[in-house]
């Protein structure tokens, strides 16, 4: 069983940047698609990135898109979000999450193992 530990949130200023990190513990981290969610209270988890196992493919939600960036080291077991320019609305609970099929989907189900989350708070 894959165990997930994400760090990197925190509270930043509206426009600023954070950069999340999931650190896997399995050694056969490359046999996971890696996906970044976040949830807010209330609502759905909802999807936010998506990452092929070799790191070729990705997928990025609409409100996200040119200023979020997934990224992974199979090296270092670890999948990273580099978040710019963020806005109050972005401010969520984050969670990694790893996926055995070997396709991205931004269907939370889909996804087998879920790290605790990390917060991400935005200041207007």
């Amino acid at each position: 069983q894959v165990q997930l530990v994400e760090s990197g949130g925190g509270l930043v200023q509206a426009g600023g940047s954070l950069r999340l990190s999931c650190a896997a513990s399995e050694r056969t981290f490359t046999n996971y698609v890696m996906g970044w969610f976040r949830q807010t209270p209330g609502k759905e988890r909802e999807f936010v990135a998506g990452m092929s196992i070799g790191g070729g493919s990705t997928s990025y939600a609409d409100p996200v898109k040119g200023r979020f960036t997934i990224s992974r080291d199979n090296a270092k077991n670890t999948v990273y979000l580099q978040l710019n320019s963020l806005k109050p609305e972005d401010t969520a609970v984050y969670f990694c999450a790893a996926r055995r099929i070997r396709l991205i989907s931004s269907r939370p189900r889909e996804s087998d193992y879920w790290g605790q989350g990390t917060q991400v708070t935005v200041s207007s």
